[in-house]
């Protein structure tokens, strides 16, 4: 697996790196890859809410003059933010020949997340009919995904030292009655980002059983 730690790159950017990837790996060309990431302020809409903006609660043209960008994305899920101070993810894995469980995956991806934040002291649990990883009724990181021919794409958003009230732009995932939280806020310190990466490739490794056989980092601007 080559492990890619990218910095903070543009929403576009990022998934048209992620649509060569995925062609790439399906051709063989390349062994898996986990993306690790920053984004600029962006607000994403699933395939749940293609073409509905009842979730987001600001206009587009009140997020442009904010500066955070809105897009309609492939991945699976509803609404949800990203922004500096979040690990985003993007596995590109083909779950070929003894993976092909799209159920399996996610709950993989939560158990990726769990590991790592534990090694923090933080417990964190799913909670049933929802995904992501939850501490108590607030979300630490949510998950939505797109698998295409079994090669997976999109992935993970993990809270670290994220600015929450970017959250009340929108109504996380759809849910009205859970909020969200960060590790920041839970340890009451900022975290360094080096160090949340380390533990969610270690734990990465550790359930998909992979090696890693490139870690690459690019530094943030």
């Amino acid at each position: 697996m080559d492990v890619r730690r990218l910095g903070r790159i543009g929403y576009e950017e990022a998934l048209a790196l992620q649509a060569q990837l995925v062609e790439d790996r399906k051709q063989g060309r390349i062994p898996d890859q986990l993306l690790l990431l920053e984004h600029p302020p962006v607000i994403t809409l699933g395939v749940k809410t293609r073409n509905n903006l009842s979730n987001v609660l600001q206009t587009p043209e009140a997020l442009a003059s904010m500066g955070v960008g809105l897009f309609e994305t492939g991945r699976g899920g509803d609404v949800t933010y990203h922004g500096p101070g979040q690990l985003v993810g993007y596995p590109i894995v083909d779950l070929k020949p003894d993976r092909c469980d799209v159920h399996r995956y996610v709950r993989d991806l939560e158990e990726v997340l769990i590991r790592a934040v534990a090694g923090f002291g933080v417990e964190a649990t799913r909670v049933g009919g929802l995904t992501g990883i939850w501490v108590g009724d607030e979300k630490l990181a949510a998950i939505g995904v797109r698998i295409s021919r079994w090669v997976t794409s999109h992935g993970f958003a993990l809270n670290v030292n994220t600015n929450l009230a970017h959250f009340g732009l929108i109504v996380p995932c759809g849910i009205t009655d859970k909020g969200v939280t960060s590790l920041q806020r839970l340890l009451g310190r900022t975290m360094s980002m080096d160090e949340v990466q380390d533990a969610v490739i270690c734990s990465f490794e550790a359930v998909f059983v992979r090696q890693p056989i490139a870690d690459s980092a690019t530094s943030t601007p």
